[in-house]
């Protein structure tokens, strides 16, 4: 059976829809902070009274593959050294938090690696006694690995969107961490549908995972009841992205580009390559907002993010790194946390107790996103909400309220069961 879709089309005027995102009364954050140190302790005392305290030693790994790239369209996007690997870190401190009360000690290995040298890299994690691993890697890579770890192996994938790992190319020992290409899409679909800007000029570009975006932006277009008026694609012919004089090419050429579309409320963007996107914004010949790669971008994680606590987490990783909490450094803190979370409830760390625990319906995990976050078990895809983001304020979150669904809304977001071909988790 598939998602029971239903949109509610709510008023836009007044102030509903910042109350929730509105902070308590500045004379209550004292008393608030001080239940809030009580509240944490209280939880911890509990855990520890409750939970069986074996002494473990749990080590997990996070493997990144750097590819080759070009510079990025903005030096704002330009990567850190200790891209997720930083997140990772902050995500050990959490674990170890809760850990110390349990004879619980968790450490973390980080390696970066060539897509050349992935393998071996790998191998020698497995060999050294690794038997969890969070990777960052392209979906590619990410299977090669997948098929060749051992079987009391579990990988998390904090990476790859690709829609096919959820579906005919998932695997047993492989969780999803990561949104989907599905989920961000549908994340978008349901906030231009509740402001009703319907009609779709969609632009993807040329590579193999612009295409796949494409396909799912087109996708979701029809399962929310928008229509893609036009489609074209922007060609990368390579070289750099960066010129002194490339605002000039950029303000003669995207008009041309734009220019003679069919009549749209808004311009979406599919450039999983980073190619063309950021460059949309003002510069399309028919005044129309954009999202998607740029503009309205939907996110796992953003530095603009404040609500459910999230300033908390952001000031304390700011601290630890000295920049701002990229996507992929959340998602590497999320499947070490999960990793975490799984060990102390079931008191072992072996993967397949882990599995077993993290895929049922008792494991959920608080990640500063509103609601508890939980497993799909018919494809190991985290549920989680995503932001929908300027850059530099949270515009909106997906799944937006008035889109149902029989066991959550969450599930509106992305490959629903009866949506994926992957039998890995029967």
């Amino acid at each position: 059976m598939g998602p029971l879709l239903a949109f509610k089309p709510e008023k836009q005027e007044g102030a509903g829809k910042i109350e929730r995102f509105a902070s308590k009364p500045d004379h209550l954050a004292p008393k608030l902070k001080r239940l809030g140190h009580w509240s944490v302790l209280s939880c911890l005392l509990t855990i520890a009274a409750t939970l069986p305290a074996a002494a473990l030693d749990i080590r997990a790994a996070v493997l990144r593959i750097d590819y080759p790239s070009l510079l990025p369209l903005s030096r704002m996007d330009l990567p850190g050294e200790d891209r997720a690997f930083a997140g990772g870190m902050l995500a050990t401190e959490d674990n170890r938090t809760t850990g110390q009360f349990l004879g619980h000690d968790f450490q973390t290995e980080t390696v970066a690696t060539t897509p050349e040298d992935a393998r071996a890299d790998f191998q020698a994690l497995v060999d050294a006694g690794y038997r969890l691993f969070v990777i960052v890697a392209e979906a590619e890579d990410l299977l090669a690995l997948s098929d060749g770890a051992p079987a009391d192996t579990l990988l998390f994938n904090a990476w790859s969107g690709d829609v096919s790992l959820r579906s005919e190319n998932c695997r047993a020992n492989t969780l999803h961490v990561a949104p989907s290409d599905a989920m961000r899409a549908d994340a978008v679909a349901q906030f231009l549908a509740w402001k009703r800007w319907n009609r779709w000029f969609l632009i993807g570009g040329s590579n193999e995972k612009d295409i796949r975006l494409t396909q799912a932006y087109a996708a979701s277009a029809e399962k929310f009841g928008a229509q893609v008026v036009e489609s074209r694609t922007f060609e990368d012919t390579g070289g750099s992205r960066v010129s002194d004089s490339g605002h000039v090419l950029v303000q003669r050429q995207i008009p041309v580009f734009t220019q003679d579309a069919a009549d749209h409320d808004v311009v979406v963007a599919a450039d999983a390559s980073e190619v063309f996107a950021e460059y949309l914004p003002y510069h399309t010949w028919d005044a129309a907002p954009v999202a998607g790669s740029a503009g309205l971008r939907p996110l796992s994680w953003a530095p603009t993010h404040e609500s459910w606590g999230a300033t908390q987490i952001q000031r304390r990783f700011e601290k630890l790194a000295g920049r701002y909490m990229a996507e992929a450094d959340y998602q590497t803190w999320l499947s070490l946390r999960i990793i975490g979370e799984a060990v102390t409830r079931t008191g072992a760390a072996d993967a397949a107790t882990l599995r077993t625990y993290i895929l049922s319906d008792a494991f959920e995990l608080a990640a500063f996103k509103g609601v508890p976050l939980t497993v799909r078990s018919w494809n190991g895809q985290v549920r989680q909400p995503l932001l929908l983001s300027n850059g530099r304020m949270t515009v909106s979150v997906s799944p937006q309220e008035g889109f149902l669904h029989q066991t959550s809304p969450l599930d509106t977001l992305g490959l629903d069961a009866s949506e994926s071909s992957c039998k890995e988790f029967e």
